[in-house]
């Protein structure tokens, strides 16, 4: 059930009664992704040990860093499997 509100208040009010319905807006690793509330838009992500936190400008790099060594690796390892082929 989608409620995007245009009020603030009410969608805040919603996910304080209701709870926040997380949507994954970024998948960054196979382990780390970004997730969003459809209703008041917050930002949460998995931390080091799995849990979720707040995304913070910190953990926004963190992930930026993560995700482009990430596709760095798949990128090296698909060059590998062409040459062995």
């Amino acid at each position: 059930m989608k409620t995007n509100t245009s009020n603030p208040a009410l969608s805040k009010l919603y996910c304080n009664v209701f709870g926040h319905h997380y949507e994954v807006s970024k998948t960054v690793t196979k382990y780390v992704k970004e997730y969003t509330c459809t209703c008041c838009n917050k930002q949460l992500t998995t931390n080091g040990n799995g849990e979720l936190t707040e995304l913070t400008p910190k953990f926004a790099e963190i992930n930026s860093l993560l995700e482009r060594i990430q596709n760095k690796r798949m990128v090296y390892l698909s060059q590998q499997k062409t040459i062995a082929a």
